[in-house]
């Protein structure tokens, strides 16, 4: 078997070669993997060979203009997997095209901050011979794989490889939502508190980040599953299972985020009524204060006009007894306002 020139793409950069090709692999089932550049690939798919039992994992970057370029002369791909590499705005989907399984992922950016824009599509292609991977920009899950590769794990076949990268991307969603729990406790726990030491547009952005990848991800077990109804002849059991397994985990990440929502939800309600509460308390004060300064202004007021005929002008007690009716009818308005039963 003709290998050609081996190179090593594993490095820390995620830019491509001039073919488009970010990495690529000849995997053989319990053998380490061996890097191959996109020249050596292209013999590989080409020529002939005796030995039977390797396959390619080619990881494409669509940012390279050259990459649709090389998968047309070289790899031989349906042309659906081809012309969906142009569409931004695909749906994820998991079918069966001609010999291929073609499927389109969501999956996080590798330095995905929370953000619900950090959410970037893979196309996948898989054949008997060959998983074709490509992405417009680093994704988490596939990076976790490559790391996976790189360090000697085996696989089997390119199936045994897509399962693989199912089970890293719901890892990733469980990572999401298990830190998105920890900060939602924190933020229940000073809601209990009456410590409100965060915004509403904290949960609001969280809320919004996984109700995006549960939108985005949540198809993905169900078509996986009514693939699985109907496998392609050349997938082995074993790599039915192994989907299977895959796709159970998935759905059940994806439930446990759909809860998350709702419990982020119900504290964003919970958050609302008691902000109007204290808003409630607020004005309560406010009108409080302003009803029992009404008799100061009202008799201030009245005494304070410089007109004739004013009582009390000569009586020697006359402050007092102003001051006695100001108290009397500041007391009055206090217990005409603080009467009914306020519910704070």
């Amino acid at each position: 078997m003709v290998v050609g020139a081996l190179v090593d793409t594993m490095d820390t950069s995620f830019g491509s070669d001039r073919n488009g090709l970010v990495w690529g692999y000849v995997l053989r089932p319990g053998r380490a993997a061996s890097p191959v550049d996109a020249e050596a690939a292209a013999n590989l798919l080409a020529a002939p060979s005796v030995d039977e039992t390797w396959f390619l994992w080619l990881h494409f970057s669509l940012s390279n203009t050259a990459t649709e370029r090389w998968l047309r002369q070289h790899a031989g791909l349906p042309e659906s997997f081809l012309a969906g590499l142009r569409d931004s705005g695909v749906s994820t989907r998991l079918e069966q095209e001609e010999e291929s399984l073609v499927a389109v992922i969501h999956d996080v950016l590798l330095d995905f901050g929370f953000d619900a824009a950090d959410v970037a599509t893979a196309f996948l292609c898989v054949r008997p011979r060959m998983l074709v991977s490509a992405r417009p920009r680093p994704l988490r899950s596939l990076d976790r794989l490559r790391a996976a590769v790189k360090a000697g794990q085996a696989f089997d076949s390119p199936v045994h490889l897509l399962a693989h990268l199912l089970q890293e991307q719901a890892n990733v969603l469980v990572e999401i939502v298990r830190k998105s729990t920890g900060r939602v406790d924190a933020i229940e726990d000073a809601l209990l508190a009456n410590r409100i030491s965060f915004t509403r547009g904290e949960l609001s952005a969280l809320r919004r980040m996984l109700v995006r990848l549960q939108r985005l991800l949540a198809p993905e077990p169900a078509a996986l599953f009514r693939l699985l109804a109907r496998p392609p002849a050349w997938v082995a059991e074993p790599e039915v299972e192994d989907l299977r397994q895959s796709a159970e985990e998935f759905s059940a990440v994806v439930a446990d985020s759909a809860a998350l929502v709702e419990r982020i939800r119900l504290v964003q309600e919970e958050l609302a009524a008691q902000i109007s509460e204290q808003s409630n308390r607020i004005l309560f004060m406010l009108t409080l204060v302003t009803v029992l300064a009404v008799p100061f202004n009202l008799i201030g007021g009245m005494f304070g006009m410089n007109v004739g005929g004013i009582p009390l002008r000569e009586h020697p007690q006359g402050f007092a007894i102003i001051v006695a009716v100001v108290a009397l009818c500041t007391a009055a308005a206090a217990w005409l306002t603080l009467r009914r039963p306020w519910r704070w």
